[in-house]
C-alpha cells in the first residue's frame, strides 16, 4: 500500500527542511532526489496507486501531483537563492583584509645547478645534446674503448636490462652518437655537452647514489690541445664556483682519454687553506678529463692524424655538494622541505 497523504505531507516537510539547510547545488540535489528522484518517495507512491481502492485512486493521485508541483517550485526557488548567495560571496571583496600568501615553487637544487652549468657552457659556444637513458653496450662501452674485461662492465656495477642493453652509466654515449653523425663532413668540428641522468649499482652513501646526473663535454677539431681544455675548464670553474676559484690538474687514467687527468678546485669551505672537508689539502676533485683517445676517434671514422679533441665529465650532485657546501649527497633526494627550501 502507498503511504497515506498525511505521511507524505510529513515526508515533504522533512525534505523542505533539508533543502533550506542546503548551501551548495550538490546538497540541494541530494534533498531533491529523496523526494523527486527515480527512487524518491513520490515516485514510489505513484507506482503503488494501483493498490488503492478504485474510488480512492483519483483523489490520491490529484493530491500526489499537487505535492509534486509544490516541491518542484520550492526547489526552483531554493536553487535561485543558493546561486544568488554564491554570486554575492564571489563578488564580495574586503580590501582591509591581508592578501593570501602565494606559495612560490622553487627549482630543486640539482635542477638549478644543472641549468647553471648548461648556461655557462652555452655562453662559451657549446651545443647541448641529449640521448637515450637505456643504451646499447656498443655505445656505452665498446666505442668508448672500454674493454670487455673492464670492471665497469660487471653486473655488480651496471644495470643490465637485456643482453647488450644497459641503463647508461655515463652520458658519453651521446658524444659518440654526435661524432658518428658529423664524421662525413670535410671539416670535423664538435663542441658539445651532454647533460642527463645516469645509473650505476652504487650503494647510497655521502658521495654516491644509484641514480644521479652527469654533464659530459667534448671538443674535437684540427689542432685541439690540452691548452684549449685547461682554459675552458678554468673559465667554467670561475663562473660556477666563483671568480677566486683556482684549478689543478693531476694525471689519472680513463679508458676513453689519453692522457687523462683529474681536475680539482680550491675548497669552498676553507678557500684553499685546508680543512676537514678537503682533508687538509685545500683541493676538492670535481671531474675527470683528458685528450680523446685516438681509438675512440677511429671507432667513429675520424682520423686521429688530422683531428684531435678533449673531453670531460662530472657528476652534478658532486658539483652541487661543493657549490652549496652540502655534506651528504643523499640529502638532495630525501624530499625534506626544510632542506630544499634553502635553495632558490
Amino acid at each position: 500500500m502507498p503511504p497515506s497523504l498525511e505521511e507524505l505531507a510529513s515526508l515533504i516537510k522533512e525534505v523542505q527542511i533539508d533543502a533550506r539547510r542546503a548551501e551548495t547545488p550538490d546538497e540541494l540535489a541530494q534533498a531533491k532526489a529523496r523526494a523527486l528522484g527515480g527512487r524518491g518517495f513520490l515516485k514510489s507512491a505513484l507506482s503503488q496507486i494501483k493498490d488503492l481502492a478504485p474510488e480512492e485512486r483519483k483523489a490520491y493521485g490529484q493530491q500526489l501531483n499537487a505535492y509534486k508541483d509544490e516541491l518542484e517550485e520550492y526547489f526552483r526557488r531554493r536553487a535561485d537563492e543558493i546561486s544568488a548567495a554564491a554570486k554575492a560571496k564571489a563578488e564580495f571583496f574586503d580590501g582591509s583584509l591581508p592578501g593570501t600568501r602565494v606559495q612560490m615553487g622553487r627549482l630543486h637544487p640539482i635542477r638549478a645547478a644543472m641549468r647553471h652549468i648548461v648556461d655557462i657552457f652555452v655562453s662559451m659556444g657549446f651545443d647541448v645534446f641529449t640521448g637515450p637513458e637505456m643504451e646499447y653496450e656498443k655505445y656505452n662501452f665498446d666505442l668508448l674503448n672500454i674493454p670487455q674485461y673492464h670492471p665497469a662492465r660487471d653486473d655488480m656495477d651496471t644495470f643490465f636490462i637485456l643482453p647488450g642493453l644497459v641503463l647508461r652509466t655515463h652520458t658519453s654515449p651521446v658524444q659518440v652518437r654526435v661524432m658518428e653523425k658529423i664524421r662525413k663532413r670535410e671539416d670535423v668540428i664538435v663542441q658539445m655537452i651532454s647533460p642527463g641522468r645516469v645509473f650505476r649499482r652504487d650503494r647510497p652513501d655521502a658521495t654516491h647514489t644509484p641514480c644521479f646526473h652527469q654533464v659530459e663535454g667534448l671538443q674535437v677539431g684540427r689542432g685541439i690541445s690540452m691548452a684549449n681544455m685547461r682554459w675552458i675548464l678554468d673559465e667554467f670553474a670561475r663562473k660556477f664556483f666563483g671568480p677566486e676559484t683556482r684549478t689543478r690538474l693531476r694525471p689519472d687514467y680513463f679508458p676513453f682519454v689519453e692522457p687523462g687527468a683529474e681536475l680539482a678546485v680550491t675548497c669552498s669551505m676553507c678557500e684553499g687553506k685546508g680543512c676537514r672537508v678537503c682533508k687538509e689539502t685545500g683541493w676538492i676533485e670535481v671531474m675527470g678529463c683528458g685528450m680523446v683517445h685516438p681509438q675512440v676517434l677511429l671507432n667513429v671514422d675520424i682520423s686521429p692524424d688530422d683531428y684531435s679533441g678533449w673531453a670531460f665529465g662530472f657528476g652534478v650532485e658532486r658539483m652541487a655538494q661543493v657549490l652549496y657546501q652540502v655534506p651528504d649527497a643523499r640529502m638532495f633526494f630525501e624530499n625534506d622541505m626544510r632542506f630544499l627550501r634553502q635553495f632558490s
